[in-house]
């Protein structure tokens, strides 16, 4: 498997992100092909005591879109940027799938003007993974589309479906909508028509919706796909990474405010250890816009090597388990006048 990776995107490009690919590389074998200013990637390579060859490649582009660029106009003016050549060569097929820690509207209209969404997909969406003491919850979307109808948000249902089921192992994902009330009644005039083609939809055995859920049944456990705008999605995705810091900050300085807390620490070093890698960022690495041709993984602007390092993993399964396969024999059931099992 080789994956196409953006070297010089994000906060801490090129040298964190040539070292999460080297790292990547010697641990799960796919080759990388890295996008970017020669001579930048060969001085981080040596400095990661790697080399060209033996599954590392790097391919020239001499231009970077940065986080200030305006997304709709970027991949255009910018066509020999990283991020541009390295959807430029999924689409020609050097590559299995592509990674970007850059700018985040200018990969989606990248993603989209080069790689193009799968026929019948109205638009592609941002779908990261929430801890919930399980296999985990399914936000979709978290900020690739900020104005939404109920026809995209039903497709997102049927999308985070297939993927939660695929790359989860979910059976039969539970399907929620974001609200601020459980009933029915409750909402956005979006939330109500939404509301209604979800139930629809799982009247028809197209998914299986379990109704409105609030923002604190995001993490009980109780559901597998949360369903919402990209602008609630994005907001209440900061607002968990936020306080996630929050939280793991202040226990730090809790637990190290003196000595009978820190032998306490040191009791439940590890149980500690695995609560902040359930928490961080940086171990999930990134997420797929899905509903776009080509696996096109979007990393954290602020990634480092282990970030980089778990995009490429969730690359791999991504590639692994033909997503993109799933939702292309499906799409027909998207379509709001999908036929009902009765028919």
């Amino acid at each position: 498997m080789r994956i196409i990776i953006d070297a010089m995107s994000g906060d801490k490009a090129p040298g964190e992100i040539v070292r999460g690919a080297v790292d990547a590389q010697r641990e799960f074998g796919a080759e990388v092909l890295l996008v970017g200013q020669p001579e930048a990637i060969r001085a981080c390579l040596a400095d990661c005591g790697a080399a060209e060859g033996d599954g590392i490649q790097i391919f020239p582009a001499s231009d970077i879109i940065d986080m200030h660029d305006d997304p709709s106009t970027a991949v255009r003016r910018k066509r020999d940027s990283s991020m541009a050549v390295a959807l430029d060569l999924l689409v020609k097929g050097e590559g299995d799938a592509a990674i970007s820690a850059g700018n985040t509207g200018a990969l989606l209209t990248g993603a989209t003007l080069y790689v193009k969404r799968i026929k019948g997909v109205r638009r592609a969406a941002m779908a990261p993974v929430l801890p919930n003491g399980g296999a985990g919850a399914m936000l979709i979307d978290c900020g690739a589309n900020v104005e939404c109808t109920p026809e995209y948000l039903l497709q997102f249902a049927l999308m985070g479906s297939l993927y939660s089921r695929t790359i989860l192992g979910c059976e039969s994902p539970r399907v929620g909508l974001l609200n601020n009330g459980a009933e029915d009644t409750k909402g956005t005039p979006l939330c109500k028509e939404t509301y209604a083609l979800l139930k629809a939809a799982g009247e028809a055995g197209r998914i299986n919706f379990i109704g409105n859920v609030e923002g604190s049944e995001v993490f009980s456990g109780g559901v597998d796909v949360i369903v919402t705008d990209g602008f609630t999605g994005n907001v209440l995705l900061k607002t968990v990474e936020g306080t996630a810091k929050y939280l793991m900050k202040n226990l730090k300085a809790a637990l190290t405010s003196s000595t009978k807390a820190k032998l306490g620490a040191a009791l439940v070093h590890k149980e500690l250890s695995g609560l902040k890698k359930l928490l961080d960022v940086n171990e999930v690495g990134g997420t797929a816009f899905l509903g776009i041709r080509k696996p096109v993984i979007k990393a954290h602007g602020s990634s480092d090597a282990r970030a980089i390092r778990s995009a490429v993993r969730q690359a791999v399964a991504f590639v692994n388990a033909n997503v993109i396969g799933e939702i292309e024999a499906n799409v027909d059931a998207m379509r709001l006048d999908a036929p009902t099992e009765k028919d």
